[in-house]
This record gives structure tokens, sequence and C-alpha cells, in this order.
């Protein structure tokens, strides 16, 4: 059994968070997570802004019978300022665990995270950013490296940023960007993380909302085949420097004529929406129009995807690979 500083403070069997992507993360995936003993991340903020009524409702049914640790995410560039506190309080009383990211780490909001009796982390891209996420007050937090996925905030790579906020804090701390196998978890553990979070992995898991065509491109990839671009940030409230994704569907969009790639449903919502060219969305299996000209968000992990799998097969399959690591080093 894999027992670390984070398992032990947020209760998991094992030291493995799904992160939170987007609409991929949503209740069904992070539900699967959390019974096979991870921590199961919702990502809250969506299309409407961070309403602490939806979040409510989402995490209500979340929450309901699941024997494991759930968390919430939220992207605050993505959050309504003005809802920005009750939403977090909102959340907070619903979970175990309330995610930030792309933001300078608040005192306020963990505070506020903290009176609901929920752990507060915060993802960073650099020691400096480390230490103020501790100062102000987070339980453990996230060093994501340049090989992530998606929204990248890290400008190095996952070992050298390690080891920097290793050294710069005392907190537990997980390690993100280009994790896809129990040979990448062991070799961040025996370096000294409390954890890893995963989430390439996860966006071909069965219960996830990926679209199959995103998830076929995924299967046919590696690392060499993802491009960090500022290209996909139509439509954000605020320009997101560096996002993760396939090679191919970067030149799709990019040969693509016309404003409009297709349409998608909001799955928290149910709402339908127009997908414009160079939108930084996960495209769902609800998505129409011309997939392969979509963001197909991909860290460096992307050559171990290489099945469809249920969550909990890919929580196993990684804790267990790890421990015999680990043991073996040992």
């Amino acid at each position: 059994m894999l027992t670390t500083r984070f398992t032990e403070l947020v209760g998991c069997a094992v030291p493995i968070q799904q992160a939170g992507m987007g609409f991929y993360a949503h209740p069904p995936l992070a539900t699967a997570v959390a019974k096979a003993g991870g921590l199961g991340m919702v990502s809250v903020y969506g299309h409407y802004g961070g309403a602490p009524d939806r979040i409510a409702q989402l995490l209500d049914a979340t929450h309901d019978h699941v024997p494991g640790a759930i968390g919430a995410n939220f992207i605050m560039h993505g959050v309504d300022p003005a809802v920005a506190e009750e939403s977090v309080a909102t959340a907070a009383a619903r979970v175990r665990v309330v995610d930030f990211f792309y933001s300078n780490p608040d005192r306020a909001l963990i505070d506020i995270v903290h009176a609901a009796g929920a752990f507060a982390c915060w993802q960073v891209g650099s020691p400096d950013e480390a230490r103020a996420a501790v100062d102000a007050g987070c339980d453990f937090i996230i060093a994501q490296g340049a090989g992530a996925g998606g929204h990248v905030r890290g400008t190095v790579s996952l070992l050298p940023l390690l080891d920097e906020v290793l050294e710069a804090v005392d907190v537990p701390v997980l390690a993100a960007g280009g994790i896809g196998s129990g040979r990448t978890m062991a070799a961040v553990m025996a370096a000294g993380a409390d954890g890893v979070r995963v989430g390439t992995r996860f966006s071909a898991a069965e219960e996830a909302e990926a679209h199959p065509v995103i998830v076929a491109a995924l299967m046919a990839a590696r690392a060499q085949d993802t491009v960090v671009t500022d290209a996909f940030n139509v439509g954000m409230p605020v320009a997101y420097e560096a996002i993760r994704v396939l090679r191919a569907s970067l030149a799709a969009a990019q040969a693509f004529e016309g404003a409009i790639v297709g349409e998608n449903t909001n799955p928290w919502t149910g709402e339908r929406y127009t997908m414009r060219r160079f939108g930084s969305d996960a495209i769902t299996k609800a998505a129409t129009g011309h997939i392969e000209a979509m963001p197909h968000l991909a860290g460096e992990s992307v050559g171990r995807v290489q099945q469809v799998q249920t969550a909990a097969d890919i929580v196993h399959e990684l804790a267990s690979a790890a421990e015999r690591l680990l043991r073996r080093w040992r």
C-alpha cells in the first residue's frame, strides 16, 4: 500500500489525483476514480462562470453515496469574480478538497475552504508560486511541469521543477505533467513527491466525456506529437499563455476556413452552444462538426494511452506498478 502524507491527509487509498479536465472531468469520472481509491475531481467553473446554484446541483449529485474522496476544481480565470467567494464556499461545503489553478494563490479563498472543513490545494508552475500557495494556507500543492496537457502553468520539465518545489515547501506535493505509467509515478515518488496528478490517461477512461475521435487520436499519438501553443484562447476571459494539444489538431484549426467549427453541449447544464475556431474547450461526446479542427488536449504522457479502460483499471494499474517498482528500488 502506497501510504503518503497526501493519502493520510485527504483519506485516499492511493496517492493519485485525477486532474480537473474541464468537461471531461464530470461526475461519473470523478466518482469512478474516488471509488477506486484516488481523489476524483469535478471541474466546476464551466461556461456559467462558476454559478453557486449550478455548483451545488452538480456536487450534490456527485457526492451522494460515493465511498471515497471527491474534490472540486476551479480554474479561476473562468469564474465570475462577483460570485467567486460564494462559489468556493458552496463547493467546499460539499467536497473533501478544493483545487485552484491559473491565478495567484489567494488566502481569502483558502480561508473559505478551511472554514467549511475542506482541504485546499493550488496547482503551481514554479517554486515561488509554491511558496506563495503555502504562505496563503494551502494544505498541499501540485507541481505542474511543462509536459502537462491542456492549460500549462509550468515552463520547465517536471523533474527539475519538482526538485525545486520540494526544496521550497514542507507540505505534501503532488507531481503533474507527463505522468502516464506506474514507472513515471514511481520515479517522481522516489524523488520525493507524495503522489501524482493524472489527466491525459483519464481522458480515455470509459467514464470520461472525451469525444471518440479525440480518444482515437490520443491512442495513435506519442509525446512528440504534442505541441504547446497560445492559439486556442478564443472566448476565454483572459488569454492563456500556453495549452498543450496534439499537433495535428492545431494544424487542422489553422487550415480551417471559417469562424465556427461545430457545436457542443455543456454536460452540466444541457445547453447547446457554438464552438468557435480556436476555442479551448474539452471536446465531449456530444460535439458535432469538424472535430479534427478542435483542440485535442494531450500531455507528453499520451503515448501511454493505448486503449479505453475504466477509471478503476487506470488507478489500479498505475498504483500497483508504482508500488512494485518502489519496493524493488528499496
